[in-house]
Formats: structure tokens, sequence, C-alpha cells
């Protein structure tokens, strides 16, 4: 599975993921859709679906404009604010676009629609999984609770995305990794796999794509269980870990 990212914006990222078995390419949060269809061109294939992780403009504002430049290309999403949204996705559907089996994990938190895509592509075995989280897991951190709460980010990100294989490749709609990580070692600084990470992360401009099994060991979002955490939340039930972590990263 080859995932390009596409920069956007100040620090977005869309994505196309280029599938080679059947010549085709989708594209994951399109913003800047003259951005997405010039990469979509230099791939010689013919764009196919837009997978759209939530309403918010920043990530679904170029689909109307992808739709007029190819009429009738399907666009999935978990919201109805979705704009040109054909086809309305929800918790556990499985759908085909070529060779990737992709399916819809609702992720409330960061909005109450939001949906992240897990992709599979046949014949590929482990390695070949990728996750786009959009606004709700970010590399080292968690989106802002505009819409949700705290349990909702938790079931979010410590039940459905902690149950994909650990290999799983993620991939995040902004990057935010460098300020993530630096407040990360605020609340977990003897985390050593997260102190390597980070050293590893300030040295690269693209710092995707991340992993599920990275994200459990670094994340302190995904490590609301731990007892270094909690101290540092002054908090023991991971709910509320979570709340006052993201408060703390609110105003770091």
């Amino acid at each position: 599975m080859q995932v390009v990212p596409v920069p956007c914006l100040s620090d977005n990222y869309a994505y196309l993921l280029v599938d080679s078995k059947t010549q085709q390419v989708t594209a994951v949060d399109p913003v800047d859709a003259s951005k997405v269809l010039s990469a979509v061109l230099s791939t010689g294939f013919p764009l196919t679906g837009i997978l759209t992780t939530h309403h918010h403009a920043d990530h679904s504002g170029g689909n109307t404009k992808m739709q007029s430049a190819m009429p009738g290309i399907p666009v999935y999403g978990g919201d109805e604010r979705i704009p040109a949204m054909t086809h309305r996705v929800e918790h556990g559907d499985e759908f085909t676009l070529g060779s990737f089996r992709i399916k819809a994990i609702r992720t409330p938190g960061h909005t109450t629609g939001s949906v992240c895509y897990f992709v599979e592509e046949e014949g590929e075995g482990e390695g070949g999984r990728a996750v786009f989280s959009g606004d709700t897991l970010f590399v080292g951190g968690c989106g802002r609770l505009f819409e949700g709460s705290a349990a909702d980010m938790h079931e979010s990100l410590n039940v459905r995305l902690a149950a994909l294989p650990g290999d799983t490749r993620v991939y995040a709609g902004h990057e935010y990794t460098r300020a993530n990580l630096r407040f990360a070692l605020t609340v977990d600084p003897d985390n050593e796999r997260l102190r390597r990470k980070a050293e590893r992360c300030a040295k690269v401009q693209c710092t995707m794509p991340s992993s599920i099994a990275e994200e459990l060991e670094t994340n302190p979002f995904m490590r609301v269980h731990r007892p270094e955490l909690q101290k540092a939340a002054a908090e023991a039930d991971p709910v509320r870990v979570l709340a006052a972590i993201r408060k703390m990263k609110d105003n770091f």
C-alpha cells in the first residue's frame, strides 16, 4: 500500500492511497482540491473515491470542487454536515475501493461525527494496514474536545483505535507532532521511548506515519491507565485522566 501525504494549508495533510494492483487512487480529506488533483495526476491513475474524516472545513472543504472536477465520484463520510457526501458510513461499515478493504470506525470526541478509516490491502498481510485518523488521533496527541466528551475520546482512542493491530500505520490530519511530543514529555518525562521519538521527529519534516504500537507506548492520551499519567493528572480514573491532560494541553 503506497500512501502519499499531500501537505495542504498551513499544517494539514490530505493523503492519496495509490492502488497499483487496480491502478486507481483514493483520496483522504482533500481540502485543497488543486493540490490533490495535481498529485493524483502525477500518479498516472484515476481518482475513484474520497474518504472524509469529519466535517470541519480544513478537511472537507475541497470535496465540492473535487466532485465538480470529477462528477460522480463517491464521497464517504459519517456526518451529514460533510459537503458533497454521497455515501454515509456507520461504525463498523466495510466496503472496498479497488484492492483496499476499508472499515469505518466512528470516533466521536473532536466532533460527534468523526470517522477513522482502517484500510487493508488484499494479499498484503501484516504491514499492509493503515488508519487515517483525521483530528481524533494525532502522533503524540489527540484532537480538542469541541463536540464530544472525554469519555467519548477515551472510547475512541483507548477502545476502538487501540484494538487495531500494532503494526497499523497511523496517518493523522495535521503535522502537530513536535508540539505534541514536547507536551507529552511534561506529563510523562521518564518515558524513554517517548524521548527517543521526540528526538527522531525533530529531525524530519513529515512525521507520518506513526503506528498504533508506537502511540500506545508514547501518546499520553493512550496511556491514561498508566500510573505515571495518573500521577501527572492527579486522577485515577482513565477518563478523568484524559480530561485533565487534555485541559493541560489546551493551555500548553
